[in-house]
């Protein structure tokens, strides 16, 4: 039994470095150059959006974005380009292919810092990164704590990410992990077994393939402090094309803010158009859950408007990571991103 083609596979690390060094090779060139971007036939500035995955709600703002006009009113013409299996966002901004990129999880933008390359977070659209963990159903199991001593169903990607904060918040250590292949099977044939998974996805194939519920831990509500659905600039676009940036941000901020908490039909439409494998129960339960759960509107966003990030979510971020191995102490983390460019600022 194995997952469905909305399923997000996470880029791991050697691929991001593998782009990173292109990007840094980049930088010389680009340091000298300019980058702005092209123009269209009526005065727009064209802009491609390079995606983490193939079409799903979970992109469901940019593609509202695109569907309101609210990127056309703005004087941006925007092609979003789906992600996929093979695709890599840093390599597709290092060679130019797009000028924009997504990013999945904070790890993403630091380990590019970490490899020196020349590109930042400019704004984060999900407050909470909606990783979770599944537990079969269990009156005993109350928190992430209580998972202690069972086998931990985790990809290689999940071991160099997220797995380094359990591992620091709840002393859970690497003989646990067994490995995960995006196959519900084994998973539904232990009955201690925790699976990794994304709030939006494999929760609702378990409940619709097995017949339970599961128990289901989001890991941002018991303080991981990782961003997701980032959108990542090169420095030297960013550099370039400051006007044109901050109305992708504020687009994309409208149509976030249109999805979440209004009509999100005409985005599914655009959506399931361009990925056709996707349903739209699947669609309606995940836009749900990102609502209820105030993944795109909770947090720094509450505060101060959709896209917000603060040093001190990217601090936090960095102690953990840092304190565990993950990237040297005295790595300048303040390179993996930058607000100058979110409404409101600059």
């Amino acid at each position: 039994m194995t997952l469905r083609g909305n399923r997000r596979f996470r880029p791991d690390r050697r691929a991001v470095i593998a782009g990173a060094g292109a990007l840094a090779a980049a930088a010389a060139v680009s340091a000298c150059q300019r980058a702005e971007a092209p123009v269209d036939e009526e005065g727009r500035v064209r802009l491609r959006f390079a995606t983490d995955w193939r079409a799903q709600a979970e992109h469901g703002g940019f593609y509202q974005a695109l569907a309101s006009g609210a990127y056309a009113k703005r004087g941006l013409n925007v092609q979003i380009i789906q992600g996929g299996p093979g695709v890599n966002v840093p390599q597709l901004l290092a060679s130019g292919a797009v000028e924009l990129g997504m990013g999945s999880n904070s790890f993403i933008p630091m380990n590019l810092v970490a490899e020196g390359a020349p590109v930042k977070a400019v704004a984060a659209f999900f407050q909470k990164d909606p990783q979770v963990l599944i537990a079969h159903p269990d009156p005993a199991l109350e928190s992430i704590a209580d998972l202690q001593g069972r086998p931990f169903l985790l990809s290689d990607a999940s071991v160099t990410a997220f797995w380094v904060w359990l591992k620091a918040k709840y002393g859970f250590t690497d003989d646990q992990v067994r490995k995960y292949t995006f196959n519900l099977a084994p998973f539904l044939a232990d009955e201690r077994a925790v699976q990794q998974g994304y709030l939006t996805s494999e929760p609702y194939t378990i409940e619709k393939t097995a017949g339970f519920t599961p128990k289901v831990f989001l890991l941002a509500d018991e303080g991981y402090p990782s961003y997701a659905t980032m959108v990542l600039a090169p420095d030297a676009f960013a550099r370039d094309n400051a006007a044109a940036l901050r109305s992708f941000i504020a687009g994309s901020a409208e149509g976030w803010r249109d999805y979440i908490q209004g009509d999100g039909q005409a985005a599914d439409a655009l959506i399931r158009k361009d990925n056709p494998e996707m349903t739209q129960d699947v669609l309606d339960q995940a836009r749900a859950k990102l609502k209820s759960n105030g993944i795109v509107d909770g947090g720094d966003a509450a505060l101060y408007g959709l896209g917000a990030m603060t040093a001190e979510r990217w601090q936090a971020f960095f102690d953990v990571t840092s304190g565990a191995g993950v990237y040297p102490a005295g790595l300048d983390w303040r390179k993996a991103f930058t607000t100058q460019y979110l409404p409101g600022r600059g």
